[in-house]
């Protein structure tokens, strides 16, 4: 086990340690042992003090300075001249607020069991006239695979039959499902919402699209460099100050014990643990608001983000098709296109006819039941409803079934990335029902308020067609629209936003998760985002509204402001008390407990982090 380890593991007994030490040596007095006492508050702090001379070199040796050296001084002084109860009660306050900032980490941010919860750890493998249940790792190109509903393709192959329907907003982008016919590549990572297909394995497992995108991420995650705490940016000016009032008093009275006063009144418990207090109060107040913030490091990122890097499909938009507009011939109305298109469509599990029938039902309509229902995989549904005869599908599927399609003028002028379904009743098209991927309500007025915020630069970046992107970008205050990307030139856009400062990228699907970990914050949508998105991400919105991001920013501003109030406060109160041991005026024990007392007010200053 590592230095760092070890460390971990001892912080979760350190503080509990010495409390029970300085109650047992409290005891011994009133038991009329009191000559027990200072021993016991000795042994008490000798393991504190090895834990944190073992920590200041481990931290030397990053390069880091910080102000635990202080603490170690303070209570190496206090046992030198036989201060043992003022050196423990300054162990106890560092052991507890280094359990404070363990325990922090570990509430905001629990080890997830594997990178992505959704990788495929087997395939079903045609062999020998039957099916069998392989490792992943024994796909083998040319291998025949069986794909079925709901199914995440496990390797990257091709459709060996028939029409399989994808879902693979995950690696593209693209929310509207995608159809791949017999001889057409089909990716590792997406989802099959249609009907179970077979596939031919064109690359090992570890050598697919979703392979590759987990390694991006893996990378990514390694190549961010760690954070200093806060307090630590003021380590040498303290440092400084306290050796020099610390020198100053013992070489101008000869007397060591005001030298520790100093020391023990200069020990920085406030700043090591205002920062924590105000950091955890933070994540709590953000916790209520369904945004999970991973920790302190991520919470002052947050409040310093200066460039944003936004995904489109289920980030700027819902991520779902939705019926945007119905057109219809004379012989019908919208609605009654609507349920009779639904009312056949309860017979396909398709996405979009799905989709539909949940439309229809969202608007009270009562659906009659399909008979005679024939199902064309991944082109159209034919039945009957109501004794008329009524097909539903793409626009080829009914062009091919109708005498007069009049689909070319019913479709003029559709979204660009929408989809049409056509709907056609006894032989005669009855109308188009057009579906998109709607842009989120208020985006604008996010946008605007993220401007107020400091935002100065926002880019849209997405696996998406050209075409799609800048239609969605229209009339938002967009800087630059980036599409059809992928995973490592999404990465290459936030490296290339780093030159207007600290950059934020909002993502969802495994596409997003390689860009997301190389950003200095990630923020993932994790109501309905994939589980590679909310592994990469620092902060993760555990509901599906994306305005949340304007509160995250918002608290995470408020808990740095209040931490680094803090830090100041305990300095300035730190150093007037440290004056006032120099003079004489105060005792390594009344430091001690002065710098309790100094503890409490920045602690209970810190907890305002909790309000709005």
């Amino acid at each position: 086990m590592s230095i760092a380890s070890t460390l971990k593991v001892a912080r979760q007994f350190l503080a509990a340690l010495v409390a029970l030490g300085l109650a047992a040596g409290f005891a011994a007095r009133l038991a009329g042992l009191g000559a027990w006492s200072p021993a016991i508050w000795a042994a008490v702090t000798v393991p504190v003090l090895l834990a944190l001379l073992a920590e200041i070199v481990t931290s030397l040796r990053r390069g880091d300075l910080g102000l635990d050296i202080v603490a170690a001084l303070s209570m190496t002084a206090a046992l030198l001249v036989g201060e043992n109860l003022a050196a423990a009660i300054v162990a106890l306050m560092y052991a507890g607020g280094q359990y404070l900032e363990s325990y922090a980490e570990r509430a905001a941010r629990r080890e997830m069991t594997a990178l992505l919860s959704r990788v495929p750890r087997t395939a079903m493998r045609h062999r020998d006239g039957r099916l069998e249940e392989v490792a992943l790792d024994l796909v083998v190109p040319g291998d025949r695979l069986l794909v079925r509903q709901g199914d995440v393709v496990p390797v990257d192959g091709t459709v060996v039959e028939g029409v399989a329907v994808l879902d693979q907003s995950a690696l593209t982008g693209e929310s509207l499902p995608a159809q791949q016919r017999t001889g057409e590549s089909v990716l590792s990572g997406s989802t099959n919402v249609g009907d179970a297909f077979d596939l031919k394995a064109t690359r090992l497992a570890a050598e697919s699209t979703y392979a590759g995108v987990v390694r991006l991420v893996e990378a990514a995650q390694r190549s961010r460099a760690p954070m200093s705490r806060m307090a630590d940016r003021y380590a040498i000016i303290f440092l400084a100050v306290t050796a020099a009032l610390a020198a100053a008093a013992w070489a101008l009275t000869g007397d060591p014990i005001r030298a520790v006063a100093v020391l023990v009144v200069a020990t920085p418990c406030p700043l090591i643990l205002a920062v924590p207090v105000a950091i955890v109060a933070g994540l709590s107040r953000a916790a209520k608001l369904g945004i999970l913030i991973k920790g302190g490091k991520a919470i002052e990122t947050l409040a310093q983000v200066r460039a944003l890097v936004i995904d489109k499909t289920g980030t700027l938009t819902h991520g779902q098709a939705k019926i945007v507009s119905i057109r219809v011939t004379d012989s019908i109305t919208p609605d009654g296109l609507l349920l009779i298109a639904a009312s056949l469509d309860q017979a396909s599990k398709h996405i979009i006819a799905q989709t539909i029938v949940a439309e229809a039902r969202g608007k009270g309509l009562a659906l009659a039941i399909p008979t005679d229902v024939v199902e064309t995989p991944g082109e159209g549904i034919t039945g009957r409803v109501d004794g008329r005869l009524v097909m539903v599908g793409g626009a080829h599927f009914i062009a091919g079934k109708v005498a007069d399609s009049g689909l070319t003028t019913l479709g003029r002028d559709r979204p660009s990335g929408a989809l049409a379904v056509a709907v056609a009743i006894d032989g005669k098209l009855a109308g188009l029902m057009i579906l998109s991927d709607e842009l989120r309500a208020g985006t604008q007025t996010m946008l605007d308020e993220l401007r107020a915020l400091g935002i100065e630069r926002i880019v849209l970046a997405t696996g998406d067609r050209h075409e799609v992107a800048e239609t969605v970008a229209a009339g938002l205050s967009i800087d630059l629209v980036r599409s059809e990307l992928t995973p490592d030139q999404k990465i290459l856009v936030v490296l290339s936003e780093r030159k207007n400062g600290p950059v934020m990228m909002i993502g969802d699907g495994v596409n997003d998760a390689p860009a997301l970990a190389a950003a200095d914050i990630g923020l993932a949508m994790g109501a309905k985002g994939a589980a590679a998105s909310a592994e990469a991400a620092d902060v993760v919105l555990l509901v599906d509204q994306l305005d949340r991001v304007l509160p995250a920013i918002r608290i995470a501003r408020r808990s740095r402001f209040i931490a680094l109030q803090s830090v100041i406060a305990g300095m300035g109160l730190s150093i007037l008390a440290m004056i006032a041991a120099a003079l004489g005026y105060i005792v390594p024990v009344e430091g001690a407990l002065l710098q309790e007392v100094i503890d409490v007010a920045v602690i209970f200053n810190a907890l305002r982090a909790l309000r709005g």
